[in-house]
């Protein structure tokens, strides 16, 4: 014959097993749920930028498997990415050991045996932390932007914004003085001429064209023009 605690003790028993597989179905329906987001999602360790977890769209969409991803560490990354853009992986890295909350960029990927590549979304945020504060784990996603294609001029308009912002931040790292020295280089003015229209010695306008090639990240005097038409100049 039960007693009274043994009763309390089988009934205590049967709620924590029901909780455990209240639990269980919790965690497959999360699984389930994670692996049919149609993006590209996946935790890597910062330091050692190696993939700890994946869900099946990035499998899906690399070619690789999560082995496979962790095995190779950053050589990943290196494979994927197009090699203009890899260099976007190392800043995402840098910009956490620098406790940025967030880092974002458009890339570009391809499937392991593809030629064609990808355009890409990409974000990131730190997820786990040590005792001194330092990312240990970052989430990343990637989302396909061929996937758009139900909204066509949506992304155009999109994209096209997010130039106009970067052109601005382009600008805005300009002085005055360099705007002007930058609009007469862009007309096709020499130093020589663009001291004697702006009354400054030639000496001084050669110093502003360097400092606007270093703001502008450009190597010579043809990708400083390039790049000023692009972004507003005439």
């Amino acid at each position: 014959m039960q007693t009274g605690s043994d009763m309390g003790q089988n009934f205590s028993l049967s709620s924590l097993q029901k909780e455990n597989e209240q639990l269980k179905k919790r965690i497959l329906w999360l699984e389930g749920l994670l692996h049919h987001v149609p993006a590209m999602l996946y935790t890597s360790n910062n330091n050692e930028k190696t993939i700890s977890w994946c869900n099946q769209c990035m499998i899906e969409t690399t070619g690789f498997s999560l082995e496979e991803m962790n095995r190779m560490g950053t050589d990943f990354f290196r494979y994927i990415m197009h090699p203009d853009d890899f260099e976007l992986t190392i800043a995402a890295q840098q910009s956490f050991k620098n406790h940025k909350q967030m880092f974002g960029g458009i890339t570009r990927v391809r499937k392991r045996g593809e030629a064609g590549w990808r355009w890409v979304f990409g974000l990131g945020v730190p997820f786990t932390h040590n005792e001194h504060g330092d990312v240990v784990e970052a989430i990343g996603a990637f989302l396909d932007l061929s996937l758009a294609i139900d909204s066509d001029a949506q992304l155009a308009a999109a994209l096209n914004e997010i130039l106009r912002r970067q052109n601005e931040n382009l600008l805005n790292k300009l002085t005055p003085r360099e705007k002007d020295v930058l609009t007469l280089a862009v007309k096709g003015l020499n130093n020589k001429e663009i001291a004697q229209t702006l009354n400054l010695s030639r000496y001084t306008v050669e110093t502003h064209r360097k400092n606007i090639r270093l703001k502008l990240k450009v190597r010579n005097t043809s990708e400083l023009v390039a790049l000023a038409r692009k972004i507003g100049f005439q």
